[in-house]
Parts: structure tokens; C-alpha cells; sequence
């Protein structure tokens, strides 16, 4: 028995969520059941009585809003908790056409695939902007460069399909948003990871995720740098190190210069202490490198762990709730 979870982040949605419900798939061929999942996070409108009304399967409500990456994180452990085989994620604004389900689920149906990301081939969206749509491509690729043989599309694509695998593997980290943590997460786990081309719908709201796209590009940017450096510490330390290095390089080839060649160096002190404060730096910089690669192994063997209690703690539920 498959079972499908269709989760859907909500905060005050209560205009669109019946946009979405509507057109779910009542039925999809390797799907034996069917599920939707609201997590409110935090709404002051009527989007639970909405949720309910509409006859949502599972609906959990956040007292306070704790962020799209939480709501992500709280929704796919109860999915996991409910024996989902899938977990589709969609959002409550309606920007992605629901019967787009079950093609984005039908890769990892056939086991084709762990991650199944909605392209929304931005360059082809009416409404975003020359400037919109150049930053979601340089985005796109500086996710693709880190993430290295992995083929993302749409890096910032919330509209995702997940396996069991996948679920039990990803660890959400951030509070901002958890596409680009998921997706750097699967290219370090080695989780197949493919694109489907969807066409969005018109916009019914401005984003609550950010107000303009410089806030945007500023939390993206600070969660990439921090997921890479959390899983590649030595490699971004390394080069930190050595550019560091190069700059203390300069000063003091400039103090060496004229000591043996000019006048002994008289005048130039200032440059050996400048190149010798960033050759300590760069020395730090490498020891840092050090330290934080034997803490990400150290990772990988907590997270090893941490999906073995997952896959014992689901045991155990689904024998209490057979007993």
C-alpha cells in the first residue's frame, strides 16, 4: 500500500488554500492512498476552519510563526510518522498547478529518483522581471556549482516530491527555507535528484517569504554559504587559508625586497607586521579547515544514526498502533 502525503505550508491562506485542494488528483496510478496535510504556521485568519471544512486528512497548527523551514521540518516528520511512502510539498498561495502532482510523483514511483523538483523555467514567466529572473538563474547556478554532479533546474522550486529514503535521510537546518538545505543535503548523500517542467499560475499574493529581492538573494546567499561550509569545512576553509596567505605574501615580499636589495628594509617594518597578521590568519584559517572536516565526519556518523532511531521510532509506532 502506497500512501501519498500532500503537505501545504499555510500562513493566512484562507482566500487560496481551496484553489489548491481543488485540483489534487484524486487518484494516481501507484498511489493507493491519498493524504493532505496543512501546516499553519502561525495563521490569524480562518485558514484551519477552511482546512477543515474542505475535509484536509491531517492539520497542524504552529501557535507562532516559526518559519517555512520548520513548518517544512514539522510537517515531514509527521508524514513520516503517518508511514508516508511520499511527501509532496506544495504552497498555499497557489503558485504551483495542483495536477502537477502526479507527474512530479511518477519518477519516484518508478524508482527513478529520490528528490523530484517543479522547474518553473523562470525565464519564460511573465511576470518576474529581467532582474528577477536574471538573480533566480545566477542562483540557480552557483547552487548547481556547489551541489557539483547533482541537476537542478529551478534551485528555489518549492513545489518538491520526496521519497521515504529521502525523508529519513534530510535533516532540515534552516529556519528561511529548506529547498536550497535539501538540495545541497541530497548532493552530499548521493540522493537522485530530478526535474519535471511545470507552468505556473498567476500570482494571487506578494511573497511572505521575503519583501523584495535583495532580501531574498541576502538569506539564500548567507543559508548556501553556511549548508556548503557545514558539509565541505575543509574546502572552504582551505581557500579562505590560502587567499588570506596570498595577501600576507605581498607585504612581506615588499619588506624582503628592500631589505636585501634597497636599504635594509628601514621604513618597511609596517609591511612585515601587516603580511605577518594575515600569514597567522591564513594559518587559522587552515586549522579551522582541519577542526571543522573531523566535525562533518563526525556529522555524517550522527545523521547515520539519527536515521537509524528515525527507522526504529516508526517501528515501534506502527506495532503500537497495529496493537
Amino acid at each position: 500500500m502506497k500512501k501519498l502525503i500532500i503537505q501545504i505550508p499555510c500562513l493566512n491562506e484562507e482566500k487560496t488554500l481551496p484553489l489548491v485542494l481543488k485540483d489534487i488528483p484524486k487518484s494516481i496510478v501507484g498511489i493507493d492512498i491519498i493524504e493532505t496535510l496543512i501546516v499553519d504556521d502561525g495563521s490569524t485568519d480562518n485558514t484551519i476552519k477552511v482546512a477543515e471544512n474542505l475535509g484536509v486528512t491531517h492539520i497542524i497548527k504552529n501557535i507562532s510563526n516559526k518559519g517555512l523551514g520548520n513548518a517544512f521540518r514539522i510537517g515531514m516528520e509527521h508524514a513520516l510518522q503517518q508511514n508516508a511512502d511520499i511527501l509532496v510539498n506544495t504552497d498555499g498561495d497557489n503558485q504551483y498547478p495542483s495536477h502537477y502532482i502526479a507527474d512530479l510523483v511518477r519518477p519516484i514511483i518508478n524508482q527513478e529518483a529520490d528528490i523530484v523538483i517543479g522547474n518553473r523555467q523562470t525565464d519564460k514567466i511573465q511576470h518576474f522581471s529581467p532582474v528577477k529572473k536574471f538573480f533566480q538563474w545566477l542562483g540557480t547556478n552557483i547552487t548547481k556549482s556547489l551541489a557539483g554532479e547533482m541537476n537542478v533546474t529551478d534551485a528555489v522550486s518549492g513545489f518538491r516530491a520526496y521519497s521515504r529514503q529521502a525523508l529519513l535521510e534530510i535533516n532540515v537546518t534552516s529556519n528561511f527555507s529548506y529547498v536550497l538545505d535539501t538540495t545541497l543535503q541530497a548532493a552530499r548523500k548521493r540522493l537522485k535528484l530530478v526535474s519535471i517542467d511545470i507552468i505556473t499560475n498567476e500570482p494571487t499574493r506578494p511573497s511572505r517569504l521575503f519583501t523584495n529581492i535583495f532580501q531574498h538573494i541576502r538569506k539564500s546567499g548567507m543559508d548556501l554559504i553556511r549548508i556548503y561550509s557545514m558539509y565541505q569545512p575543509l574546502r572552504v576553509f582551505f581557500w579562505l587559508g590560502v587567499f588570506t596567505f596570498i595577501i600576507g605574501l605581498i607585504p612581506i615580499g615588499r619588506f624582503l625586497y628592500h631589505y636585501f636589495f634597497v636599504n635594509n628594509g628601514e621604513g618597511m617594518i609596517q609591511s612585515l607586521i601587516f603580511g605577518s597578521i594575515f600569514i597567522i590568519i591564513s594559518t587559522n584559517l587552515f586549522a579551522l579547515g582541519i577542526i571543522g572536516d573531523l566535525l562533518a565526519r563526525n556529522r555524517i556518523l550522527i545523521e547515520h544514526t539519527l536515521k537509524n532511531i528515525k527507522k526504529d521510532q516508526l517501528k515501534d509506532e506502527e506495532k503500537t498502533s497495529n496493537h
